[in-house]
């Protein structure tokens, strides 16, 4: 299965990249936030505790009278001295001195975190309970803040990358939109001068550069088309004209008078296939304009008399079937010139049975029949290619472009050309005249 690819404009990548990188750095700023705080909470909570315990215990040497105050609201403190250790709590008895955190439930019941300061001396045991609830509060707070400040600067990275996406592809788009209409109207501009000296200017450049290459070549297509043009006409009309008299002629034998009508019928297809030749060079439809229309079974005639004389001694039968008449607002040279590689194609190729041209079985369509060597289903579109022959091609001359000219003709009027094989042997070449929906 053919790995599917998705494309996003570039500015959608600017945007979402913009996205990414503020929220992936103000994510990452936010847990290291998180993390110092809480390392750096600890470490300031833990010594605070110890030197306050241990002040506790000096004071308490000092003053060994219970009522002597030590101020310290934020934290519990116990004292006990050396004829009094058996009163310390007993999950209190195995800690030595420092700071320890504890989990133990309250007076409701419910699971409390705390910190135990521990002062443990020969002759006195300090304990100081700190009650860090206060600090988780803080941390879920602080979380809750920076969850939200990276929301906020996700937010506030899209829309800095919408405008920074907007300014850095402003000229691309303008690039673009000067390439687009030239395309449409067919008349080179210079883009360069529109641009600065950056990337952008480059790529303007490049496309003026191209665009004179490519304006140059048509240019010299154009004379070499109209060069083609005088030159071949005149010969060609030169051998019409000739051939016609010739023929006139009373004297001439059945043999010499069936050779001149092949010299005309060649001259004829020529000139056909020159019209039709430069129409293609000059891609438009210029012939149309007059309104000119072309009897499609007269022109198929003229085809099968013009390519008779590829079937030579051949077993071949020739069948001329129409159930409707098809009239086309085109050249009869370009009819001709379709039609003609269709036919002289299933002349070619059959060696014995017959050649079926029906004209008219689907509205505006001809079929062309044979009962050659056939093609394989998943060669039909390829042998439309330029320089593509089939496998039933072998030993035949040709150059494998009769179809590639068919193709680029239907693409021209916008007609459809189709093969495929024949279901008794053979292939079917269908060519419809209607014009695509």
């Amino acid at each position: 299965m053919p790995r599917i690819h998705y494309r996003r404009r570039l500015r959608s990548r600017i945007v979402i990249s913009f996205v990414l990188f503020g929220f992936a750095l103000t994510a990452l700023f936010a847990a290291a936030t998180i993390y110092m705080r809480g390392r750096l909470e600890d470490q300031l909570i833990n010594g605070t505790l110890q030197r306050q315990v241990e002040r506790f215990a000096e004071f308490k040497r000092a003053n060994p009278d219970p009522a002597a105050p030590f101020l310290y609201p934020l934290v519990r403190m116990s004292i006990y001295g050396h004829y009094k250790f058996a009163n310390v709590p007993f999950d209190w008895q195995k800690y030595g001195t420092g700071v320890y955190e504890i989990w133990d439930k309250d007076d409701e019941g419910k699971l409390r975190r705390y910190k135990l300061a521990v002062y443990k001396s020969d002759d006195l045991w300090a304990f100081m309970r700190y009650d860090i609830n206060a600090q988780q509060l803080g941390e879920r707070q602080l979380i809750t803040a920076l969850s939200g400040a990276i929301i906020v600067f996700a937010l506030f990275s899209w829309l800095l990358g919408m405008w920074l996406s907007r300014r850095v592809m402003s000229p691309v788009t303008d690039l673009a939109r000067r390439v687009q209409a030239m395309g449409r109207s067919g008349k080179s501009e210079a883009l360069a001068p529109h641009f600065a000296t950056d990337e952008v200017g480059a790529l303007a450049a490049a496309f003026d550069d191209y665009a004179r290459k490519l304006t140059a070549l048509v240019e010299r297509d154009r004379e070499f088309n109209a060069d083609v043009s005088h030159e071949l006409r005149t010969p060609l009309a030169v051998i019409a004209t000739t051939t016609e008299l010739l023929l006139n002629a009373e004297n001439l034998t059945d043999k010499v008078r069936e050779r001149l009508k092949r010299i005309e019928r060649a001259s004829r297809q020529s000139t056909e296939l020159t019209n039709a030749l430069l129409l293609l060079s000059r891609s438009e439809r210029s012939a149309p304009v007059d309104g000119e229309t072309t009897d499609v079974a007269q022109v198929v005639e003229q085809v099968i008399d013009v390519y008779r004389s590829q079937i030579g001694r051949k077993p071949v039968e020739v069948k001329l079937v129409v159930e409707q008449p098809v009239e086309v607002v085109a050249p009869s040279s370009v009819v001709a010139v379709a039609l003609g590689n269709l036919v002289g194609n299933a002349f070619k190729y059959t060696q014995a049975g017959d050649v079926v041209i029906t004209v008219g079985a689907t509205r505006g369509t001809v079929a062309i029949e044979d009962s050659g060597p056939g093609i394989k289903p998943e060669d039909a579109e390829k042998l439309f290619e330029r320089g593509v022959r089939g496998e039933s091609a072998t030993g035949t001359s040709g150059a494998g472009l009769g179809l590639a000219i068919v193709i680029r003709l239907c693409q021209l009027y916008d007609w459809r050309v189709s093969l495929a094989p024949r279901p008794q042997g053979g292939a079917v070449a269908t060519l419809d005249f209607r014009l695509r929906a």
